[in-house]
């Protein structure tokens, strides 16, 4: 684990105040704060692979994120209508809370059998929480997840007393890597973000601090992505590097009830599910401070958003590859500085995975490229 100082100067910014507090540590150059990961994907964060099961058939699929090893986790849930799996594991005062694996998932209830089929997976390969473990006795391997309902996509569902997702989620392990696709995959395959195409979104950044954020996101929410009247998303002042389009930029404007592209006809088909990460060793209590704060990230890119019909969910997870400060004010600006470049990275997710969107096959959606540039 790599040890980072935090002096005072380094952290005092021009005008003072707490809220001009700047964190700009030794181990990133002044040049790369604030950047894109290598991939721009949430793989940039070391110690993390993701992978990707879909099926078109059935319009629907599965996203995996694994850990080299048990991650800190927490969960922050803002929607109405949630469905989470091993939640509660991730409570400061229980005894894990720490994580094998995420699991992001449509198929609304069905589909949270998915981590069923990577617990399986992992427990095959020795791999989980081995506090009890001995000879004749297996791991127990902690796969939290969550999902979105995505059964009325016009997908064929028929299955019977055999939902796809325990399959699903053990292909997607086996797809666990550093690359994997936006848009119409995995999780996201068949989203619908409001009024548009939904998928799945990823980005990252480098923080000044030395470590990396990064953010994966299953976009269908009842929300519109993208500003009234325009093809804007609403993250536009988040972007980086033309990562979703590079449009020019424009003061977005909305009544307090205008809610343009929003999926209110349809207000039962909903929910958005995310996972922030970073490689700053944060315990358990500042992961889920981390993952409140990014639940703001949603709010920046999605309009309206945590509502009744929704079941918003945002993991955290740290793979503690890079030590954080131990001086108490230190720290505390050092969870600062994650769940603020959390939220904005998640809103950029947001924006790429609807950006990156096309119809499946035989679809008839409309998608993000499809709008009128105005």
């Amino acid at each position: 684990m790599q040890r980072m100082t935090w002096d005072r100067r380094t952290m005092l910014a021009a005008g003072g105040g707490a809220m001009g507090l700047l964190l700009a540590g030794p181990l990133r150059a002044q040049g790369e704060a604030g950047r894109t990961g290598p991939r721009n994907l949430i793989t940039d964060v070391a110690g993390l692979t993701v992978g990707q099961a879909d099926d078109p058939r059935i319009r629907t699929g599965t996203t995996v994120i694994l850990g080299d090893g048990l991650l800190q986790a927490a969960i922050d849930v803002r929607g109405g209508g949630p469905g989470t799996r091993e939640s509660d594991v991730m409570d400061a005062h229980n005894l894990v809370h720490a994580v094998n694996a995420v699991t992001l998932s449509g198929g609304s209830s069905y589909g949270l059998a998915a981590a069923d089929g990577v617990a399986a997976e992992l427990g095959a390969r020795g791999i989980g929480y081995g506090g009890l473990a001995s000879a004749g006795v297996p791991v127990s391997p902690i796969v939290t997840g969550a999902i979105l309902y995505d059964l009325a996509n016009g997908g064929d569902k028929a299955w019977g007393a055999q939902p796809p997702y325990g399959d699903l989620g053990r292909r997607a392990l086996a797809a666990a890597g550093a690359e994997f696709a936006l848009g119409t995959a995995g999780a996201g395959y068949g989203a619908m973000a409001g009024g548009l195409k939904g998928g799945i979104g990823s980005a990252s950044t480098l923080a000044s601090g030395g470590f990396t954020v990064g953010a994966i996101v299953a976009v269908n929410s009842l929300g519109s992505v993208v500003a009234p009247g325009t093809r804007h998303f609403w993250a536009s002042p988040f972007e980086l590097d033309g990562e979703f389009g590079g449009l020019p930029p424009r003061a977005l404007r909305a009544n307090p009830e205008e809610w343009g592209l929003s999926k209110l006809a349809r207000a039962r088909e909903n929910t958005t599910i995310a996972c922030v990460a970073t490689d700053l060793a944060l315990t358990t209590t500042e992961l889920k401070r981390m993952a409140i704060m990014a639940q703001d990230g949603l709010a920046r890119a999605i309009r309206p958003v945590h509502t009744p019909f929704d079941g918003d969910v945002v993991f955290a997870l740290s793979t503690a590859r890079q030590e954080a400060p131990a001086e108490e004010m230190a720290r505390h600006l050092a969870v600062l500085q994650a769940g603020t470049i959390a939220a904005d990275t998640l809103a950029r997710a947001v924006a790429r995975g609807v950006f990156a969107a096309t119809p499946p096959p035989g679809a008839e959606v409309t998608c993000w490229r499809d709008l009128a540039d105005q």
